[in-house]
């Protein structure tokens, strides 16, 4: 949805202009805290972004993770490149694989699973605006220009 606000408390999208979160009442943050330069397409061309998962509920709330190329690997183990530390993730809980065709998300045999928006997955991949939830965490895909 463009010029859409992202709610901090469930991440769920609302119209530019509103004031408050359609899904859960809670007031929207206010449009210079939202994520900006965002593009529709994944692809292997740096000049058209970069791509990150933005913490939208956890601990690291507001946490914004660069993916690499190749495999980004996300856990509560401390060399995962994307730690999170909690019990309700596993030490070794997803995979990020990229490649020049886009960013897939894999489950590494997770105790929770792994989400997508709302939606257990195996593999699947990401698209601009997914919802990714892994333990108690959620996790926004986007692409921001560089």
């Amino acid at each position: 949805m463009a010029g859409a606000l992202i709610c901090e408390g469930c991440s769920s999208t609302a119209p530019a202009d509103a004031r408050f979160c359609p899904a859960c009442g809670l007031p929207l943050p206010e449009v210079e805290s939202q994520p900006t330069g965002v593009l529709s397409a994944v692809g292997g061309d740096p000049a058209l972004g970069t791509p990150l998962l933005i913490v939208t509920r956890g601990a690291n709330a507001g946490s914004r993770f660069a993916l690499g190329e190749g495999t980004t690997s996300i856990g509560r183990q401390e060399d995962s490149d994307i730690f999170l530390d909690d019990v309700t993730v596993s030490r070794r809980h997803a995979q990020l694989l990229r490649s020049p065709d886009g960013i897939e998300v894999q489950d590494s045999g997770s105790l929770n699973g792994t989400y997508l928006n709302d939606r257990r997955i195996e593999r699947a991949p990401l698209a601009e605006g997914d919802r990714l939830q892994v333990g108690k965490y959620k996790l926004l895909f986007v692409l921001e220009v560089a």
